[in-house]
């Protein structure tokens, strides 16, 4: 004995309740989004003019000037540093590129950088009133070798320090 055979509407009918309770059934799997919280972006690729040997050059030289007295205007080893002449210096030395002079210019010069997108060798700039007021150079983990002021000395500090946390901040990629 055996059983009728369904109509073909009985059977679409079916296909197609089938088929609404197995997408029904998928949505209510799946966690809503949570507009709190976003998966963090790739990190975009910024070109740069430094290869990455240059950039590990530009930044153990950074490094090797800690201690170098300040001088405004400064612009050797010999002579003292200020800031950007630092930057010029090291640059130059360790990558035989030239950087521009005043940290004015060298907020415009290369390419700008996300924060998580930094890389060692990267430029540093603050800014203050809109105006570009203080550079150094990024050499990992958080930390920047810069020229502060006069009086002081080459030295390494952290971006996340109580001081210099609260400055506005950009970054560039020579």
């Amino acid at each position: 004995m055996g059983l009728a055979k369904p109509e073909p509407a009985v059977l679409r009918i079916c296909a197609a309740l089938g088929m609404a309770l197995l997408l029904l059934l998928t949505g209510c799997s799946s966690t809503p989004p949570n507009p709190r919280y976003a998966e963090p972006a790739a990190a975009p690729y910024i070109p740069a003019r430094l290869s990455p040997e240059q950039a590990n050059d530009v930044t153990i030289h950074a490094v090797g000037l800690v201690g170098t007295p300040y001088r405004h205007g400064g612009n050797t080893p010999d002579g003292g540093f200020d800031c950007s002449g630092l930057i010029r210096y090291v640059y130059k030395t360790g990558a035989g590129v030239t950087a521009p002079r005043t940290v004015s210019m060298l907020a415009d010069w290369g390419q700008p950088v996300p924060a998580n997108s930094l890389q060692t060798g990267d430029l540093v700039v603050f800014t203050l009133g809109g105006v570009a007021s203080h550079a150094g150079i990024y050499v990992g983990e958080g930390r920047f070798v810069h020229a502060p002021s006069t009086g002081g000395e080459v030295r390494l500090d952290r971006l996340a320090s109580l001081y210099w946390s609260r400055q506005q901040v950009a970054f560039r990629r020579p």
